[in-house]
């Protein structure tokens, strides 16, 4: 992922040459690019300049975007365990021999906010855990609800919180999830988010390329940084060698973060569907005649339970009540921590496991609320191999599959691309003339390089950009608008040599 590469700039004049040599070095680099043999005579020799010119402008413009995403996906990635000391109140409770059913717990929560509606109830995974019941209020924000704490021995209310998305997210976790997303800034923020996840796999592959294709001594120094080298070339040998460990993270990253962007995730997801991927969903709907209440002997193994009423408040007829749908969900296979959602007007209770962590157990299957029996069953090894892959990328990006190990990774990555930044631009700093303009910069691979690629290979590498970029349109766009300030760059520079 070099912004610059030093071996490369050969339109930068070395420090301390006079204007004479300076204007006789010059005058020799353009009669050089004149000559017909001076063309590469590797694929890779002629593709390179191009790969380079491009990994300068896309580091040096596109590197803000991805160091404020790797900035506040570190601070993402270490809000788990700090969710767990912040918010412990809330999610533990004293061990205890005692325990309250499910429903007492669920109508003590229904109790402290009557306006709200049950949406779902994480039942107390172990002794020490809390029940969480969800539940949507009147002012409820999109994917937001309100998370009611109950302790699972007492039925007593341990705290309430604001609870985001499927993974259940509390309010510090929350605000560093949207600050990843959007900065807070809603859907025109996403665009940020977006562009950096387009451009991160482009820089990142262009990098390991320019890196793994330089002339060196030994392996060693493929993956280690230089010992002894000092200045710019200490700075490539650190920059390029930790690149090099990080870019496959750097490209699971970027290919995970566009499956749930605007514009190339829309895409994605047409794809996935048209391959059969898409996620599938148990059915819970209850069929003609299978409504609770309909029917005879089906209910008298329920006695007791038939005039319940379900945790939604809203159901007609008779109900199983929500720790028989329980009961009867762990009889069919559901163990470790699941996700209960109860019955509406015809539907079914939907017991889904909620385990993210490798080997997942993401198992669902919904039951009658009337007869307690399965309708239906969703296991996580019959679902389409894209989804299960899609699934477990998306958690492993959101540091879930392997929970702290998860988390800890995502926070090496995260560093390594601000450290591989910060030198990039320290490179593009050593890299600047220093004898006549001591506040300039250094200059990228000099333009043109696209006439040096043999036909062959030029042809498949447009087709293959024009068809990345309407596939990532982001990429595309902003690819177009580089090409474009190149040209009028360019034009300017030979205007002013003209004059």
């Amino acid at each position: 992922m070099a912004i610059d590469d030093p071996v490369q700039g050969a339109d930068t004049p070395p420090t301390g040459l006079t204007t004479k040599k300076k204007a006789s070095a010059e005058a020799g680099a353009k009669k050089a690019e004149k000559r017909p043999n001076s063309a590469p005579t590797t694929t890779w020799g002629a593709v390179r300049p191009l790969v380079l010119r491009l990994h300068f402008y896309a580091g040096l413009l596109i590197a803000p975007l991805l160091l404020v995403a790797a900035t506040t996906g570190l601070l993402y990635s270490l809000s788990y365990q700090t969710e767990k000391i912040v918010y412990r109140q809330e999610l533990s409770s004293p061990d205890s021999d005692r325990a309250a059913m499910l429903s007492q717990q669920v109508e003590a929560a229904r109790a402290e906010h009557p306006d709200g509606k049950v949406t779902a109830v994480w039942p107390s995974s172990d002794d020490e855990e809390s029940t969480r019941v969800l539940m949507t209020m009147p002012d409820s924000e999109e994917s937001k609800s309100l998370a009611v704490f109950v302790d699972p021995h007492t039925a007593q209310i341990r705290g309430e919180l604001d609870s985001y998305g499927s993974s259940g997210a509390l309010p510090l976790r929350t605000w560093l999830s949207e600050l990843h997303r959007h900065l807070h800034l809603g859907e025109p923020g996403r665009l940020y988010s977006e562009m950096a996840a387009s451009w991160l796999w482009v820089v990142a592959l262009g990098g390991l390329l320019l890196w793994i294709g330089r002339r060196r001594t030994s392996k060693r120094a493929l993956l280690r940084p230089e010992r002894g080298a000092t200045g710019r070339r200490g700075t490539l040998t650190r920059h390029g060698s930790l690149g090099m460990w990080a870019a496959t993270g750097f490209l699971l990253l970027s290919a995970t973060g566009l499956t749930w962007s605007t514009y190339a995730g829309a895409n994605i997801g047409a794809v996935q569907d048209q391959l059969g991927g898409a996620t599938p969903v148990v059915s819970a709907e209850l069929k003609s005649g299978e409504s609770a209440g309909a029917g005879s002997g089906t209910h008298e193994g329920h006695e007791g339970h038939g005039g319940d009423s379900g945790p939604g408040g809203d159901h007609e007829g008779m109900d199983i009540g929500i720790d028989n749908a329980l009961t009867a969900a762990r009889q069919a296979g559901l163990d470790g921590p699941v996700s209960v959602k109860p019955p509406a007007e015809g539907t079914a209770y939907v017991v889904a496991q909620r385990d993210n962590q490798f080997p997942v157990r993401l198992d669902s299957v919904s039951v009658d609320p009337g007869t307690g029996l399965i309708l239906d069953e969703l296991r996580f090894a019959d679902y389409p191999l894209l989804a299960q892959l899609t699934r477990i990328g998306i958690d492993a990006h959101m540091g879930l599959t392997f929970g702290l190990v998860n988390q800890l990774l995502l926070a090496a990555l995260a560093l390594s691309l601000i450290l591989i930044i910060v030198w990039g631009y320290r490179m593009w700093w050593q890299r600047r003339p220093t004898q006549d303009r001591k506040l300039g910069v250094g200059k990228p691979m000099a333009r043109g390089t696209w006439r040096k690629v043999p036909l062959s290979v030029l042809l498949p590498l447009i087709a293959a950009a024009a068809l990345v970029g309407w596939f990532v349109p982001l990429l595309g766009i902003t690819l177009v608008a580089f090409l474009i300030l190149d040209a009028v760059l360019g034009a300017v520079a030979r205007a002013r040599s003209a004059t």
